[in-house]
Formats: structure tokens, C-alpha cells, sequence
């Protein structure tokens, strides 16, 4: 039977299926809908699993008014803490540089405006398409179980995580780096300090994590600066999975792993399963902002070196508006391209912290990228999805962890991952790819996710047996599914694995390590946009809603509320710094940094990749206007020089003053 015809005759079979299906559903949930069995209270948790309808929501919509925080008056305070004038309690006791916001739409955009009695007005841009940010908001869940167990490590004043169990615990081994990057999180390299736990930190910062509930089946994600270059990488990873975590990844400019394939392979020994790889776009000048001249032949030699280790790869690609926002395109179609090496890219809109808070009001609005720019650049530069229909808040993916939770039962050990973020943090879309053909289908597109979902919460309200939960699942996932829109040579059965594989419903084990998880035909494409605040965008209902937060010797805290906000970052590293840059190299030496145009120099640079010749080639008119902070200050530096040289000639020529010569007359006794 030719295979067009075989297909064509699966797909018929498929969608008789999902027709009955779906009456079934329909028929057995009009008895299941009543008598609700209560909510059991898990192991990893103290408090009872949540109905549907028992979840809260921040106010949501607009015009609505939220906490913010004054940009000016945080960085003041922050600096008499950080000189001594001040206890750094005060964040804790008090509202420092805390005022209000108002959440407007303005010519059919979403803006945050705010004003400060001393600082003035601050406004800035949230959303360029209302009904994009509408259809996110309408599609959020509600909030998941309050922490709890947890008053020692989520002490914070206003800056505290109060909701969730989170999804990825972050843990910065060393404020070192091995590269110069402008935008930069934490300013590495440049604060004057280094700041590296010890063993005994890393050791009791991990053991702290299993104390909080509901306890967390979260990613343990080292970071930094760059974690590989910290002596205690190995035995972190390695430490994390020995009590209990099973996805562990470092965030990484993926250096070190170009460089050998052998530190690949002890990474992957040790039990990292991903990389969390910085990329900005296809080919080196799409990296040139990074100022290392051969930086995209590193991330290609890193994706070989990681994916042949045996380690999964999340490319990491922070987008800022006028710089590589026209790489959107680029990076999905490489993804697609190699299908059997990516299977996650995670875009973060730029935030303007670290060493771009001082940015200038013109840079800042010029270069301001949000979530509905990236959906609206993806259909542009891809031609694939919809805004308002495939494209979902981070946030509904705890509706299926909430199914899984009920159908794991009151003894699992760990509550399933769950990412419970404010819908204006984070989200998602999900392409399948056939790795063999490479035909991409947006899931949405043949999956009703909203309809899934309505169902879902049903069968997870009633919480009936584990088994008759899984059966009704099974049913609600074939009266979602349009068969003759999947991919072509993509099964109900494929479907119906793919589902069991992420949630291990049915208790079959399809694998763990790489190899494994590798031979399945289908890679499932997850494409997010994180968006992180910054002092101009802040709002206290996502950050005490944090799904990403760090790991610290002063507690956890939100990933916003510690890069940015009251800046609880400096202030901890400060506290517990090793010792000063100059002291630093005096006792260790001092470590490679690549920057200003260097390059990084291999033994080899092959790889096995696809790349697309023309995104490789193309090369961005930057224009003349500052991109970077580096770029402001050299700008600040010329315009000071010259306007010294103007004063000079006026007083000169016009004033008729003699110049002065500063310099003193050296004689001899």
C-alpha cells in the first residue's frame, strides 16, 4: 500500500476513534461531574491538593493597580545598604522605594505608568497587542498551593515567593565568568568581588530545598557567571541528583564544553541532563554584541560536543529590540533543522538590570522587546502560529500538573514540576517535528488546548482512582485531537506516548538516559518566552508568584526580587564575598576572559549541524546609536570630551582667558 494512502487511511481510523472518543467523554463525565471525592493531602505536602474552582488569581485585566517600585529610590537605598549607612532588614521591615502602578491600554497597547512624589513619572511599554496579553491572562489557571514549611528561607519583606512550588531552582556556583557580556544579569566580572560558594554552601543550600512545601520535583539549575569554570561543577551536578532531583542543567556560554568533549562527557557522568546554552542567533555577527569574534562557531562546537555526551540542549537567546529581535525566524528554522539535537528554545525578553539599569529613557524604549513581540515575530519570520490561538501562558501547564498530581496519588514523594507563574511572566507554544522527514506542525493546531484543559480539570476535580482517572484522560485527549491536521505520519498512539512520557501516568518507564529518550521519532519542540522584570516594569503580584527562584545563603528568592528589584543580588554577594577581585588573583591566579573582538581558539571545529547559509551570512546594519552600556558610556565619555573642548575655545577666543598650565615646574634645590 503506498504510503500517502496508508497514512490517509490511519488518519480515518484515528479520527473514528477520537469520535467515539469523545462521546464516550462526554456521556461517562455527565455522572463523573457529581459527588467529587475530596482533595487528598499528598506526602510532599502538608496541605490538600486544590480544586479548580479553590485557586486564586491576582487581579488580572486592565486598568488595574499593582505594587511597584520607584527605579530611582531602589538603587539609593540600595547603595547606603551596600555602603554601610544602612541594614540591609530595612527591605524586610519596611517598603523601600515601593509605590504604586497603574495598568493601562493605550492605543490598543498595554502599558505600566508610575510616579514617584521625588523621582517623577515612569512609563513603559508591557504589551504591543492588548488582545494578545488579553487571550494570556484569560487562559491562566490560578495560583498553586501557598508555600509553606518555609518562613527561614522565604523571609524577604515584600519580595517574598508566597505562591507555588516552582519549576527551576537556581544556583549561582561563582559571580566569575569567562566572558564580557553586555546584557548581563549580574554584571559579572565587574563588581569589584568574587563571590563563589564553598562545598558546605552548595552542600546546605540544596539540602535547605528539600524543607519547603509542597515539596518540588524542580530542575536544579547551576548558573552563574559561568558555573562550569567553579571547582565544585562535577560534584554539585552529581550531589543534586544523589538527593533527589532528577533534572539538573547548567546555565552556560557553552566555552567550556567547546573546548572538550571530555569535560562533556564527566558533566554528563555526573548526571547533568541539560544545557542551558546561551545563544543569540545564526552566525557570528548575531553574536558580535558578546564581542568574541568566533562566539557562533563555539555554540556549534558546544551543541556537537553536548548533544554527542549524551546532555539535552535548551538554547537560551535573551532578545533585545533592534539587536537580534530579526533572529526570532532563524532560530526556530535551525531548531527545525536539527531536530534530533534541540528540542527546547527558551527567548528572554531583555530586562534592564545588572549592567543596563543606569540604561538611558531612549535605549530603554528602543530596545524594549515584551512577550507579544515575540509572537508576533514568530508568525512574521516563521509563518507558523497564531498569537491568539497557539501561544498560551507557562502557567496553564499547571493544570496538567495538578491532573498528574491527583493520578500519582496521596504517596508519591515529590509533587509533579508545576509552572505556576503570573501569566504575564511566561509563555508557550509547542511545535511537533518528525525528526526523520521534518515536518512541524504547531501543536495547537491539532490539539483544542483549551478545550483539553476544561476537561482535564474536570477529571482532576472528581479525583477518582488513579485508573479511571487515566482512562477518562485518555478519552478527553481523543476528543481534542484533529487527527487529519497532525503531522502527517504522526499516530493517536505516537500522541497518546508522548503524553504518558512527560507525566508518567501509566508507571511504564520509557528511559532515562539520553539514548533512550532519544529514540523516539518524534521531538516535541517546546519554543517559551520568559519575560524577567526590571525597575521599570516591576510587579510585586509576579514576583511573590515566582516559579525561577535562587538558592542563596540568605534563603530563596524570587528570580526578579534577586536580579533586579530591591537587588537583593549585590547585597547577598556583598555580605558573603571571598575576597576582592585584586586579592582574589593574588592567592588563585587569574581566570581566561574572552572579550573585545577575541577569539576563542580550538583544536577542532566540526560539527554535524544543519545551517541555513543565508541566516549564517547576513549581517545587521547596527546603525549609529548605542546598543550596549559600553556603547552609552563611550558615547557619554566623547560628548564630554567635546563639550570640554568647546568650553575651552569660548573662554579662549571669546573671554579672552589665557589657558592655565596645570602643570608644575620641577627644579633642583
Amino acid at each position: 500500500m503506498p504510503r500517502t494512502l496508508k497514512s490517509s487511511v490511519l488518519k480515518s481510523l484515528d479520527a473514528v476513534l477520537c469520535f467515539g472518543g469523545g462521546v464516550a467523554f462526554d456521556s461517562i463525565q455527565f455522572f463523573n461531574q457529581y459527588r467529587p471525592r475530596p482533595s487528598f493531602t499528598p506526602k510532599w505536602s502538608d496541605k490538600p491538593l486544590l480544586k479548580s474552582w479553590e485557586k486564586t488569581k491576582p487581579v488580572l485585566g486592565w486598568p488595574r493597580e499593582t505594587d511597584s517600585l520607584c527605579p530611582k529610590c531602589v538603587v539609593e537605598a540600595r547603595e547606603s545598604i551596600l555602603s554601610g549607612e544602612e541594614d540591609y532588614r530595612i527591605l524586610i521591615d519596611e517598603k523601600v522605594g515601593e509605590i504604586k502602578a497603574q495598568i493601562v491600554e493605550r492605543d490598543g497597547e498595554v502599558w505600566m505608568i508610575k510616579e514617584c512624589p521625588e523621582h517623577g513619572k515612569f512609563e513603559d511599554l508591557m504589551a504591543i497587542d492588548s488582545k494578545f496579553l488579553s487571550w494570556i491572562e484569560a487562559n491562566f489557571p490560578g495560583r498553586d498551593i501557598q508555600t509553606h514549611n518555609d518562613k527561614d528561607l522565604h523571609n524577604h519583606g515584600s519580595s517574598t515567593i508566597k505562591h507555588g512550588r516552582g519549576s527551576v531552582l537556581t544556583v549561582d556556583l561563582t559571580n566569575r565568568c569567562n566572558m564580557m557580556c553586555d546584557p548581563c544579569f549580574m554584571d559579572a566580572n565587574q563588581v569589584g568581588f568574587v563571590h563563589e560558594l564553598a562545598w558546605d554552601d552548595i552542600k546546605e543550600i540544596l539540602d535547605n530545598s528539600l524543607r519547603i512545601k509542597p515539596r518540588r520535583q524542580m530542575s536544579v539549575q547551576f548558573s552563574g557567571g559561568e558555573p562550569s569554570i567553579s571547582p565544585h561543577f562535577f560534584r554539585a551536578i552529581k550531589y543534586a541528583r544523589k538527593i533527589g532531583y532528577n533534572s539538573v542543567q547548567a546555565a552556560t556560554n557553552g566555552i567550556e564544553f567547546a573546548k572538550s568533549l571530555d569535560f562533556a562527557r564527566k558533566a554528563h557522568e555526573a548526571g547533568l541532563r541539560y544545557a542551558y546554552l546561551q545563544f543569540d542567533g545564526i552566525g557570528n555577527d548575531a553574536h558580535s554584541h558578546r564581542h568574541i569574534g568566533n562566539l557562533f562557531d563555539i555554540k556549534l562546537r558546544a551543541i556537537n560536543n553536548i548533544h554527542e555526551a549524551g546532555i539535552d540542549i535548551i538554547l537560551v537567546i535573551t532578545i533585545v529590540n533592534d539587536v537580534n529581535n530579526d533572529q526570532v525566524g532563524p532560530i526556530i528554522r535551525f531548531a527545525m533543522d536539527n531536530p534530533k539535537k534541540i528540542s527546547f528554545i527558551a527567548f528572554q525578553p531583555v530586562s534592564f538590570t545588572g549592567r543596563d539599569e543606569a540604561i538611558t529613557d531612549e535605549r530603554r524604549h528602543r530596545q524594549r522587546y515584551t512577550l507579544s513581540h515575540l509572537a508576533k515575530d514568530v508568525k512574521e519570520q516563521t509563518g507558523l502560529t497564531e498569537p491568539t490561538h497557539d501561544w498560551f501562558p507557562l502557567s496553564l501547564m499547571g493544570a496538567f500538573a495538578d491532573f498528574a498530581d491527583q493520578a500519582h496519588g496521596p504517596g508519591a514523594a515529590w509533587g509533579q514540576v508545576s509552572c505556576g507563574c503570573h501569566p504575564n511572566c511566561g509563555i508557550g507554544t509547542a511545535m511537533m517535528i518528525d525528526k526523520e522527514t521534518k515536518e512541524a506542525v504547531p501543536v495547537p493546531q491539532f490539539l483544542n488546548i483549551p478545550g483539553l484543559v476544561k476537561d482535564m480539570q474536570k477529571i482532576t476535580d472528581a479525583a477518582r482512582s488513579t485508573k479511571f482517572s487515566n482512562f477518562m484522560m485518555g478519552l478527553a485527549l481523543l476528543k481534542h485531537y484533529r487527527a487529519f491536521k497532525a503531522p502527517s505520519r504522526l499516530t493517536l498512539l505516537d500522541l497518546l506516548k508522548k503524553f504518558d512520557k512527560s507525566f508518567g501516568l501509566s508507571g511504564k518507564d520509557y528511559g532515562t538516559e539520553s539514548k533512550e529518550r532519544r529514540e523516539d521519532p518524534w521531538n516535541f519542540l517546546f519554543i517559551a518566552g520568559m519575560w524577567f522584570q526590571d525597575l521599570f516594569n516591576y510587579d510585586f503580584r509576579r514576583t511573590e508568584m515566582c516559579i525561577i527562584p535562587y538558592a542563596t545563603q540568605e534563603g530563596e528568592i524570587s528570580f526578579c526580587a534577586y536580579n533586579t528589584g530591591h537587588g537583593w543580588r549585590n547585597i547577598i554577594e556583598h555580605m558573603h564575598m571571598n575576597a576582592t577581585v585584586a586579592n582574589w588573583y593574588k592567592e588563585h591566579g587569574r581566570h581566561e576572559i574572552f572579550a573585545g573582538g577575541k577569539d576563542v581558539k580550538l583544536d577542532d571545529y566540526e560539527h554535524a549541524l544543519k545551517i541555513n547559509a543565508k541566516d549564517a551570512s547576513r549581517v545587521k546594519d547596527k546603525g549609529d546609536k548605542p546598543q550596549t552600556a559600553l556603547d552609552e558610556k563611550m558615547m557619554q565619555r566623547k560628548a564630554a570630551k567635546e563639550a570640554a573642548m568647546v568650553r575651552e575655545y569660548y573662554e579662549e577666543v571669546v573671554l579672552k582667558k589665557k589657558k592655565t598650565n596645570d602643570l608644575v615646574e620641577l627644579t633642583a634645590p
